[in-house]
C-alpha cells in the first residue's frame, strides 16, 4: 500500500517545534475501550512517527489495562493540545500492538529500534511489578535493579503501540480555525482529504 504524507503532519511537527520549549509538549491523552464497554483515558509520551509514515509511536508495559482494551478494541483516540499556540489534535485510528511474542522480524526491529530509543531510566520501569495491581509488601521488598545493560535487548514487559490515524481533526482556537482530514483507501492507494468546518 503506497504511503502519502498526510497534510495534517506538517501541522503537528510544526505545532511540536513552536511548543518545544515546553516539557508536557510530547505528552498526549490516549482514549481506548475497556472490555466492559466503558472509556479509559491516560496521559501516554509522543515517541515520535514511525519511519517516514505518518504511523505514531507509544512505548508501553505489555501488562497495563490498555493492551487488554486494545486487544479487545483495536481502536483509540489520541487528544494533543499544545499550550503556546492553543491548537488541537484529536487522532483516532487502529493500534498495533508489538511485543516479544510478534511473528513479524519488521516489527521487532520496530520494537527494539523504541527500545534503544527510550532513556535508561525509562527502560528500569518495565522491570518493576505489575501496574494497576494493588501494592504489597512483596512488591515493595522487591528490588527494581538500579541499572540495565545499555546493550541488552528489550525486556518481556516492554510494548510498542503503533497508531496509524484514519481521521485527525484540527483546532485552533487563535485563528478560529478547525480542519477534519480523513483517509482514503482507493485500490491500495492511500490518499487524505480536508475539510474546513465550523470549530
Amino acid at each position: 500500500m503506497g504511503t502519502v504524507t498526510a497534510p495534517w503532519k506538517q501541522l503537528l511537527l510544526n505545532s511540536l517545534q513552536s511548543n518545544s520549549h515546553l516539557r508536557h509538549s510530547t505528552y498526549f491523552q490516549l482514549a481506548t475501550i475497556a472490555p466492559n464497554g466503558m472509556p479509559a483515558n491516560r496521559t501516554v509520551v509522543f515517541r515520535g512517527f514511525q519511519d517516514a509514515t505518518n504511523k505514531i509511536q507509544i512505548n508501553t508495559d505489555c501488562r497495563s489495562h490498555k493492551i487488554e482494551d486494545i486487544n479487545h478494541w483495536p481502536f483509540a483516540e489520541i487528544c494533543w493540545y499544545f499550550t503556546d499556540t492553543w491548537e488541537q489534535y484529536r487522532i483516532n485510528g487502529s493500534v498495533d500492538v508489538i511485543d516479544g511474542s510478534n511473528p513479524d522480524p519488521i516489527k521487532l526491529q520496530e520494537r527494539e529500534k523504541a527500545w534503544f530509543a527510550s532513556s535508561p531510566k525509562s527502560r528500569l520501569q518495565y522491570l518493576g511489578p505489575n501496574p494497576g495491581l494493588p501494592s504489597s509488601l512483596a512488591d515493595q521488598s522487591t528490588q527494581v535493579p538500579s541499572s540495565l545493560d545499555p546493550s541488552a535487548g528489550p525486556v518481556a514487559a516492554f510494548c510498542l503501540l503503533v497508531l496509524d490515524p484514519d481521521q485527525v481533526d484540527y483546532l485552533n482556537l487563535k485563528s478560529n480555525e478547525r480542519i477534519s482530514f480523513s483517509r482514503k483507501i482507493f485500490n491500495e492507494e492511500i490518499s487524505w482529504t480536508s475539510e474546513k468546518v465550523n470549530p
